[in-house]
């Protein structure tokens, strides 16, 4: 790792912002490494902690129960969320819609943790993409899972444009691309009173799911993500 204790693995303009993928190993657990990505020098995410990406998941597939299940995943990340619903037998596709192609190249040039998992698992298709105008067009096909994990929160979206999705007008267009029976779940790192509104306004009972983690790698600190969760009865 150098004297530094981290390694760059990409670092790249997008229209987002700058981009980097990058690998250390902590040192109050030597011999950990964790792979995490920054936006614009901001952390978003990491392989430390991924509870929560891999819950939107779990959560999801224990609401729907049908078999031979194709599910939508928005933001590809670090591939938590993907891989966990790949996990499952009664998945039979996955497909991941991704704003950035550099993320997507990632996972393509192995450098992800879950690089080869994912990469082997025929039942995968990650296409580069907005998955929120996908949502918003007329749907070319239904899933029975939709699983979004882009923005920071409801309330503190990475582009403008995306704040149509969490609108009772965004989920419309979105419920649209359900099947019956079919779940809906969003991931975020804060509450939104205005947001649950919406979603029980087009959906009805809406699940919320805290997941609260100490995070080892800074201060053992106590943080608490939320998971919405709707769906349509069969």
């Amino acid at each position: 790792m150098g004297a530094s204790n981290l390694e760059i693995l990409a670092y790249e303009d997008t229209p987002l912002g700058v981009l980097c993928l990058r690998r250390r190993e902590l040192l109050n657990e030597p011999g950990t490494l964790v792979t995490e990505v920054t936006l614009n020098h901001e952390f978003l995410m990491s392989s430390y902690h991924t509870d929560s990406e891999r819950i939107l998941a779990t959560q999801a597939l224990e609401m729907n129960t049908g078999k031979d299940l194709k599910v939508l995943v928005g933001g590809l990340g670090l591939g938590y969320t993907a891989a966990e619903a790949l996990k499952s037998d009664r998945v039979s596709q996955v497909d991941v819609i991704e704003f950035l192609p550099q993320v997507k190249e990632w996972l393509e040039q192995g450098l992800i943790p879950l690089s080869e998992t994912l990469n082997q698992d025929t039942r995968l298709s990650v296409l580069q993409g907005d998955v929120y105008r996908y949502l918003f067009e007329n749907p070319k096909k239904h899933y029975d899972l939709i699983l979004i994990d882009v923005d920071h929160s409801p309330d503190d979206n990475l582009d403008g444009a995306n704040a149509l999705f969490y609108t009772v007008e965004g989920l419309k267009a979105a419920r649209k691309h359900l099947n019956p029976g079919g779940v809906m779940a969003i991931w975020s790192y804060a509450e939104s009173s205005p947001f649950v509104d919406a979603l029980q306004a087009v959906f009805g009972q809406v699940k919320v799911k805290p997941v609260t983690f100490n995070n080892r790698s800074i201060n053992n600190e106590a943080f608490t993500d939320w998971l919405f969760f709707v769906t349509i009865s069969p």
